[in-house]
């Protein structure tokens, strides 16, 4: 398998082992430091914080991808196939509206950071990287709705079983 069909398919999920281990580690050391050592430092809540804020954004692109976020879809399961792939296409198409919108009120806070020189407290680098989060979050959901679209409209014209995610619970 090429390396662009690997990200394709296992990105998210290694950005989220990376963010979550990153997220662990920390912690864990933090803690350890804590009460073992009677020392805490406060870069360590930093990096816990800003590696849970990627995780939440990569997180919400991965849910686009595997249509996993909360819905209702009661009335879906009595629709026909083409009926399903229109629904969620209308779906899509929202959620896409608003992505891009988010998308663009979302780079201005990196503008300013930038043109003040924002720093963080304890680890003392551009807030940018940071805020850089939201708009790489909204982008990798704007790429994985172009591809969910694409797969509905493909399921539109053939009448074929649309892809209606993973289940968590069945």
């Amino acid at each position: 398998m090429n390396f662009l069909k690997q990200i394709d398919e296992n990105g998210e999920r290694w950005l989220l082992l990376f963010f979550y281990t990153t997220i662990v580690i920390t912690i864990a050391m933090e803690v350890l430091r804590r009460f073992v050592f009677s020392y805490s430092s406060i870069w360590g809540e930093e990096v816990a914080r800003y590696a849970f804020i990627y995780l939440a954004w990569v997180g919400a692109s991965a849910a686009v991808k595997e249509r996993a976020h909360i819905r209702i879809d009661v009335l879906l399961h009595y629709l026909p196939n083409r009926g399903k792939a229109a629904i969620y296409l209308l779906g899509d198409v929202a959620t896409l509206v608003v992505a891009l919108f988010a998308l663009y009120w979302s780079i201005h806070p990196i503008e300013i950071s930038l043109k003040f020189g924002s720093v963080t407290h304890g680890l003392g680098i551009s807030q940018a990287w940071f805020l850089a989060a939201v708009p790489l979050g909204f982008s990798m959901m704007i790429f994985r709705l172009m591809q969910s679209m694409r797969r509905d409209i493909r399921s539109l014209t053939r009448n074929t079983p649309v892809f209606e995610g993973n289940k968590l619970f069945d």
